[in-house]
């Protein structure tokens, strides 16, 4: 009887004291990969955003361009070059990593 008490009360103090450690363990833990991982995704997003302000302007170049009377294939050409830009520019961004 006295054996098995015992065993009882170290399988009890052994499950008591893995429970408080795997409440002490970390959660997230800061390692290199990590942070060149944050650091390509915050390339990809500012290479994104440029992206996207470039066909914004685009849009604005073409608008600007059709109000003014000038040739359609002339404003097509020029979004496409102010297109071409930005997507030159996201591509330094990322390549810059």
């Amino acid at each position: 009887m006295k054996k098995t008490c015992l065993q009882v009360g170290i399988l009890t103090l052994a499950f008591g004291v893995a429970g408080s450690l795997i409440w002490s363990v970390p959660a997230y833990s800061e390692t290199e990969g990590m942070e060149r991982r944050d650091d390509r995704r915050d390339n990809r997003q500012g290479a994104q955003d440029i992206r996207q302000e470039g066909r914004e302007t685009a849009r604005d170049a073409k608008d600007a361009c059709k109000d003014a009377g000038e040739n359609r294939s002339e404003c097509r050409q020029e979004k496409r070059e102010i297109k071409q830009d930005a997507r030159e520019a996201g591509r330094k961004i990322k390549q810059n990593d």
